[in-house]
Parts: structure tokens; C-alpha cells; sequence
């Protein structure tokens, strides 16, 4: 089991890698060995996670979700391949403790009595103001 926090975890069995060459600085080295990481955890299976928590994951990054409802992490830092591999995991992990946080609901405030009676003073003297430049052409 891959420990997410307290209360979350997801088996192993769930992840699928992949690893392929990485791009950016390392010289010969990237042209030879696949040390980019990318994690596949099949989050459509999966029974640990509850639902609010996978649809909150969802709706903040559709990007990494594929149509079979797989989701995508992939990491290149490093020019290790392990050190890729826990990168991935870092960051899923990171996305399912966001995700298991709830949002807060908000609820509709009426403006306070004093704030109303503040705005229409303030236009009244904004507006006396206005009037005060004029000059008077009554003549």
C-alpha cells in the first residue's frame, strides 16, 4: 500500500510504469538510458479513494485523465530513474491530499446597514463634488 496520509492509501497493484528517454541536460546519458518516470494509477478501479475525493481530483486536473479514467503523472528531474519514479509518486501523492481536502461552501452575506449607508454617502459626496465644479452660467 502507498501511504497518500493518515487516512488514504492506494495498493500498489494500481500503478502501471512506464519509463522512456528523457530530454533536457545529461549528454550522452539521455540519449542512452529511459529515466523519465511516468506513473498510471488506475483510478476508475479503485476502491480506497472515496468518490468525492476521485471526482475533486478529476475536475481539478482533467489533463491528467485519460477517457478510461486513468490518471497520468509524469516526472524528468532527475537523471535517475528511481529518483523519477519517487518524484511520481510525490506528486500524486501530493494531488490526492488537495483533493481530499473538502472546499469550503460559501454562503451568500447581505451587505451590513452601516456599509450601505457609507457607499450612498460617499456618492453623494462624490456627486456634490461634481456639482461644485460647475460653474455657475445663470446670468
Amino acid at each position: 500500500m502507498f501511504p497518500v496520509n493518515d487516512h488514504l492509501s492506494i495498493p500498489l497493484t494500481e500503478f502501471e510504469w512506464t519509463y522512456a528517454r528523457s530530454g533536457g541536460p545529461g549528454g550522452q546519458n539521455v540519449n542512452k538510458v529511459a529515466s523519465k518516470a511516468q506513473l498510471r494509477w488506475l483510478m476508475a478501479s479503485n476502491t480506497s479513494i472515496p468518490e468525492p475525493v476521485k471526482a475533486r481530483l478529476r475536475d481539478a486536473h482533467p489533463s491528467r485523465v485519460t477517457t478510461d479514467g486513468d490518471f497520468l503523472v509524469m516526472a524528468q528531474e532527475s537523471r535517475d530513474q528511481e529518483q523519477n519514479k519517487e518524484l511520481c509518486l510525490e506528486k500524486l501523492a501530493e494531488f490526492v491530499r488537495r483533493a481530499a481536502v473538502v472546499p469550503k461552501i460559501r454562503r451568500k452575506t447581505k451587505p451590513t446597514k452601516g456599509s450601505q449607508r457609507r457607499r450612498l454617502e460617499a456618492k453623494k459626496h462624490a456627486a456634490e463634488r461634481r456639482n461644485n465644479r460647475r460653474s455657475d452660467t445663470s446670468d
